[in-house]
This record gives structure tokens, C-alpha cells and sequence, in this order.
């Protein structure tokens, strides 16, 4: 083949590669709607958003160039979150996040046609979120939030640093299908670790007060406060009156052991924004939300604090410790 004819044949083939994808991270803006269950003010909010653009802009996107990405912050009830969900549509995003369990229903509701992107569920496949985990089918996939060992987890933690505790109390959200299915996991693991399992609501900030307050009277109480907008929103208020009444406490974010909580194990949320930045350029580049499957935590983290420890006077052991995978001093 001659010179110009091969020139030609190039230009030829540059022409015609994916248009679409040469105006995806072009001159074409693409929208992506985001509906985070934090305060806007929350700092741990924020890193999360955070996270989830930069992974972005690794990608090649430029924030606010030829890509918007649009937040919608706060917390409230479920006519809240629908609400929030609408104005997100408004817009007419290219692809929608959804970050909680409230958020990934009222999307998979209400986003019949955009790409959806979920960051919460015990189990999707059983909330009707997604036909099943391979194959999720619809416009919608994403990231689910717990696994089946996670209750005798959380029951063995709690028991090496308090061992006198027998009974084990759960503040959780009523409303939360995950929190119930946890509640079932700890149930299922209590007569292992020789403890009662009890639960209480933590949707407002009275009912916290009051149930730990009681629990606070005796001396044999252990507390698990599992992630949700309910519980994360209020942290500060569980580390206080986990501080007042001497109270083990395992949070689910390593945010509240930052704030001055005892300590923490849950799935890493970041690791998951980071992905759903991975999922939502896949889909921009031109792969359907269906096709993607449903990804399960694989990454947790276990992180102390040895200053609150040593004020509530609980000592961790060190076989405990170096499974941490940090230790605030």
C-alpha cells in the first residue's frame, strides 16, 4: 500500500473511532446526580465526595469541565430521600449515585431510565434492587454493605475488650433493612459469645439518650452502632454518653473512633466511593448498568482508640490490636 493511501486508511480509522467515546471525555458535558446521606457540613461527607471525584479525574474526567457532578446533601425521612432522589432527576443526570439504603430504593423507584449507582444494601438481590448479583438486570447496580460473618465480629470484638459483658445492645433504625438483617446476625452469633441481644431505636436524638442512659445503670452492657444517616449524623452524641457511662462501644466507621469512640469495624467506605467513581466512567464510556455486577465488600477495617480506652479504662489486647488496621494514640 502506497504512502498516502495507508495515511489515508489512518485518518480513515481515527475518524471513525466511537465518536460517542471521543465526545465522553470531550466536548460533550456529561452529568452525573449524587444523593448523599450526610449533612453537607459532615467532614466525613465530604471525604467521601472526595474520593469518589478524584477517582474521576484519574480517569480522565475534568470536574466541572465536561464533567458536573451535581450533590444532593442531607438527611431525613423516607419522603425526604424520595424528594432528593426527584431533584437529582431534575437535573438529568447521566448516571445517578445513590449513597444508603434509603437513597438506593426511592432510585430504583423513581430512576426509570438513568443509570443507577448504589451504595448500601445488606442484600440487594432480597430488597428488589437487582435480579441478582451477576446479572443485575434493569438500570441498576452497585456496592453492598455487609457480610455474613459480621455479627460474631462485632459479638468478638466487644467480648476481648469487655469480657463481663452479657448482654449486647443494638442502636439501630427502624426503617433500615440492613440494621434489621445485622440484628439477625447478631442473634444468630449471641449463644457463641454467651451474651442477650438487645436493640433499641436511634432515630431520634431522645430515643438514644434514653436507651443508653439505662443501659449505662449496670456494669454487663456492651453497644454496637451500626452505619446509617440516623447514626452517623449523630456520632458525637453516642461518644459522649459512651464516655459518661463507661459503656464498650463498636461503631461501624473508623470516623467515630477518629471523634473519640472506642473503636470500629465495618466494610471501608472509601474503598467503595472509589469504585462506584470506577462503575459510573464505565458507564459513561458507554457499558449499561446491567451488565455490571453487584460487587460485595472485600475490604474492612479495624481501627482503636487507645486514649478513649484508657479513659473508660478498658484494656485491648494485643492480639487484637495487630489485627488493627489503625491505632489512634
Amino acid at each position: 500500500m502506497r504512502r498516502r493511501e495507508l495515511v489515508l486508511v489512518l485518518a480513515g480509522v481515527a475518524a471513525s473511532y466511537p465518536l460517542v467515546a471521543r465526545a465522553q471525555r470531550g466536548e460533550l458535558t456529561r452529568r452525573i446526580g449524587v444523593v448523599m446521606l450526610y449533612p453537607e457540613s459532615d467532614p466525613q461527607g465530604q471525604l467521601r465526595a472526595t474520593t469518589f471525584q478524584r477517582q474521576l479525574e484519574k480517569a480522565g474526567w475534568t470536574i466541572g469541565g465536561n464533567l458536573q457532578v451535581n450533590f444532593r446533601w442531607g438527611t431525613g425521612d423516607a419522603d425526604w430521600v424520595r424528594s432528593a432522589i426527584r431533584e437529582a432527576l431534575h437535573q438529568v443526570p447521566d448516571v445517578l449515585l445513590a449513597n444508603g439504603d434509603a437513597a438506593a430504593l426511592a432510585a430504583h423507584e423513581l430512576a426509570k431510565s438513568v443509570p443507577v449507582i448504589f451504595i448500601g444494601s445488606g442484600d440487594p438481590v432480597a430488597d428488589g434492587l437487582v435480579q441478582s448479583l451477576a446479572h443485575p438486570g434493569d438500570n441498576v447496580t452497585g456496592f453492598a454493605v455487609m457480610e455474613p460473618s459480621l455479627g460474631s465480629k462485632l459479638l468478638g470484638m466487644l467480648k476481648q475488650v469487655a469480657p463481663r459483658i452479657v448482654r449486647v445492645a443494638i442502636l439501630l433504625n427502624p426503617d433500615n433493612a440492613t440494621h434489621k438483617r445485622i440484628l439477625g446476625l447478631l442473634e444468630a452469633s449471641a449463644p457463641n459469645f454467651a451474651v442477650e441481644i438487645e436493640a433499641a431505636s436511634a432515630r431520634e436524638p431522645t430515643e438514644i439518650e434514653t436507651a443508653m442512659t439505662r443501659w449505662g445503670q449496670g456494669s454487663d452492657y456492651g453497644v454496637i452502632v451500626p452505619s446509617d444517616p440516623a447514626t452517623n449524623s449523630r456520632r458525637k452524641l453516642f461518644i459522649e454518653l459512651a464516655a459518661r457511662y463507661r459503656l464498650p462501644t463498636i461503631y461501624s466507621l473508623r470516623a467515630a473512633v477518629a471523634d473519640g469512640g472506642l473503636m470500629s469495624y465495618g466494610v471501608d467506605l472509601l474503598e467503595l466511593f472509589r469504585q462506584a467513581a470506577i462503575y459510573a466512567d464505565r458507564i459513561l464510556t458507554g457499558e449499561k448498568a446491567s451488565d455490571l455486577p453487584v460487587q460485595l465488600p472485600t475490604k474492612f477495617e479495624t481501627v482503636f482508640n487507645l486514649k478513649t480506652a484508657k479513659l473508660l479504662g478498658f484494656d485491648i489486647p494485643a492480639s487484637l490490636l495487630a489485627t488493627a488496621d489503625d491505632v489512634i494514640e
